[in-house]
């Protein structure tokens, strides 16, 4: 997707916003050596490609990206580049920096490079941030939640982002954001915070459940799935779910055998101990290795109350995770408690 149209974009965008902008040169030298590359290192090439075509001094050359988003059709592709550019480029020059990723992120998100100028400028950046929560624009409120996540997915490790508290009033005033985009935003900044202060996170989210709102309790189980898949008890009770209860009384798997490429079919018939919701997860684990997937929900009106599910599990490859054949483990989880377990082969690929 980054290749010579979204190259092309950008430069006509840029052409027009700035007359003397060397064009040609520009999709030139970005495209040369483009294709050997990763998505990232797409970015970052043609991102340096714009730099020694905008050769100016920074404030200049960030008016002249701000401009050129008005005189183009940006999309994620085309103006990803200018972000990353933004951040390479403007990092001495904080306010046209954080104005031009303002510009440029209803096209393409700035999460990442808004990271290193949370790094170097921390306060003033943050301050900046806090007022993007303010905005009327979707985007920049929720690139407010996101860029400052503490375990942004592919971005810069900011240490102090780890630290509970400076995001926390973002997070109050984007919690209950009539945008769902910004909401899931939210829940999933809260998720990572508690991957490493659980009880923070639970606190926070009973405190927004005791404010009440339009979409707290959506937010609330979003946020929470982390804390939940692994049966946090304080998480439980905020779902109303009763730690450790419930029983399995049958767990069936379709075949003890499974090929790598197939799926693995199984069925649970649970029983309630008493009235209340019934969180059902299922792990798959050998040795090193134990991933949590969600089963399902029920609501019991009573001890003695049985649910039947049946599920099918693939064991698909994909590049993002090794499946080598050998024993495995399915536990049934049941309100923070494994309730049953049954355990199978993986064998090879037919």
């Amino acid at each position: 997707m980054i290749n010579i149209r979204s190259v092309s974009v950008l430069a006509d965008g840029l052409a027009a916003a700035w007359a003397p902008f060397p064009r040609d040169r520009f999709v030139g030298r970005a495209l040369d050596g483009l294709g050997g590359l990763e998505l990232k290192d797409r970015v970052r090439h043609v991102a340096a490609a714009l730099a020694n075509a905008l050769p100016l001094p920074y404030p200049q050359a960030a008016e002249i990206v701000r401009e050129s988003a008005s005189r183009a059709v940006l999309d994620m592709w085309s103006s990803w580049p200018a972000t990353d550019h933004t951040a390479l480029q403007g990092l001495d020059h904080l306010d046209a920096a954080m104005e031009t990723l303002a510009t440029l992120t209803p096209y393409s998100s700035g999460e990442f490079a808004v990271r290193p100028f949370l790094q170097v400028y921390r306060d003033d950046a943050l301050k900046i941030m806090y007022g993007w929560a303010e905005s009327p624009d979707e985007h920049l409120r929720r690139l407010a939640s996101e860029g400052s996540r503490p375990r942004l997915p592919w971005a810069t490790r900011v240490d102090w982002l780890m630290t509970p508290g400076p995001t926390l009033p973002l997070l109050d005033r984007l919690h209950d954001d009539p945008s769902e985009y910004v909401r899931r935003s939210v829940a999933n900044h809260v998720n990572d915070l508690a991957k490493d202060h659980p009880d923070v996170a639970v606190e926070l989210l009973a405190r927004w459940r005791a404010g009440g709102g339009s979409h707290v309790e959506k937010v609330l189980r979003h946020a929470a799935r982390g804390l939940l898949r692994a049966g946090h008890p304080e998480a439980l009770a905020l779902v109303g779910a009763t730690p450790g209860s419930g029983a399995v009384d049958v767990l069936a798997l379709e075949s003890d055998v499974v090929a790598v490429g197939e799926k693995l079919g199984f069925s649970v018939t649970v029983t309630a101990d008493g009235p209340g919701p019934l969180l059902l997860k299922y792990a798959i684990r050998r040795p090193g290795s134990r991933r949590v997937f969600h089963l399902g929900q029920r609501e019991a009106g009573g001890a003695g109350a049985r649910f039947t599910l049946r599920r099918s599990h693939s064991f698909r490859p994909v590049t993002t995770r090794d499946e080598p054949p050998g024993p495995r483990e399915l536990d049934v989880i049941v309100n923070g408690r494994v309730a049953a377990t049954s355990a199978f082969t993986l064998t090879p690929a037919p």
